[in-house]
């Protein structure tokens, strides 16, 4: 009963920090496009709320291979999991780099209205035309800027406990084709051992991210779209089962898929330790007779 009520709080809280947050984003993007810096109002204000949220709710996130961010520009591809995600962006957007998200967000308000300010892609998920000709446009820019562009190609959030991806829809890969951009795989370990609505979780934790060396698409044919895009998700489930759970502390549950592999790791560290010991028993058994 306890855990349910400090989840409850917790998430109450998240939301106030999410909301104030996106109205610092607003008078952000409102200032940095009279300035004629529009391009650097999501990075702002996605940096606000990574710290704010590993300051008030102990949510830290920590990135391997950052330098794979480096050379814009570049077309990012990321699993998409929970409210958490935008935490990650917090602490890895790159500056000039924009998000894509479904139109009925614009709406949503305080942080509709940032990301409507900030320069968000906005797509039409039931007019694949009008998102086809967003991305296109979107397309031109990119190139003349030298910026970089965010797609979670799963299409909507998984909330998954386990460590699989979604299918993927191929808008960015043929996108990065049609511009010869290089596709640059962001993988993020499984944060349902942080929050997880079904089982009531929100922990404290560290959400761990792996950039992936950026692929080349330059000689890559329509033909080919969509076995490029399996196989890139299929490399990613591969670092995702290696990068697992993210580590958390118990404030409020985990889900019973984390606690299985909690548990046969430790079996796996137990079987390891015994088969060392007798290795060693061994050898010195060997030693004697010898």
């Amino acid at each position: 009963m306890l855990s349910k009520v400090l989840y409850y709080c917790r998430s109450t809280l998240a939301i106030a920090v999410l909301c104030g947050c996106a109205l610092y984003g607003v008078t952000a993007s409102v200032v940095l496009t009279l300035i004629g810096k529009q391009h650097l109002a999501q990075w702002a204000t996605a940096r606000c709320f990574y710290y704010a949220m590993a300051l008030i709710m102990g949510i830290d996130v920590r990135v391997e291979n950052e330098h794979y961010l480096d050379h814009l520009p570049y077309i990012i591809i990321s699993n998409h999991q929970s409210a958490l995600d935008i935490l990650m962006l917090g602490r890895m957007f790159p500056q000039g780099c924009t998000v894509t998200a479904k139109k009925s967000l614009k709406y949503t308000p305080f942080l509709g209205w940032f990301m409507a300010l900030s320069g968000t892609l906005f797509l039409e998920r039931a007019n694949r035309q009008k998102s086809v000709d967003a991305l296109n446009q979107s397309l031109d820019r990119l190139k003349k800027k030298k910026g970089a562009l965010w797609i979670f190609p799963e299409g909507t959030r998984s909330y998954s406990t386990n460590l699989t991806i979604l299918p993927f829809k191929k808008g960015a890969f043929h996108l990065a084709r049609q511009g010869k951009l290089p596709i640059v795989p962001v993988v993020v370990s499984n944060t349902s051992t942080l929050f997880n609505p079904k089982w009531k979780v929100f922990n404290r934790g560290c959400i761990v991210v792996r950039v992936m060396k950026p692929i080349p698409t330059d000689n890559l044919t329509a033909e080919e779209v969509g076995k490029f895009s399996e196989d890139v998700r299929d490399k990613m489930i591969a670092e995702l089962q290696d990068l697992g759970y993210c580590p958390a502390t118990n404030d409020t549950n985990i889900p019973p898929e984390a606690r299985a592999a909690e548990l046969h790791d430790d079996d796996d560290e137990t079987a390891t330790a015994l088969s060392s010991e007798n290795s060693a028993e061994r050898i010195t058994t060997l030693t004697k007779e010898i």
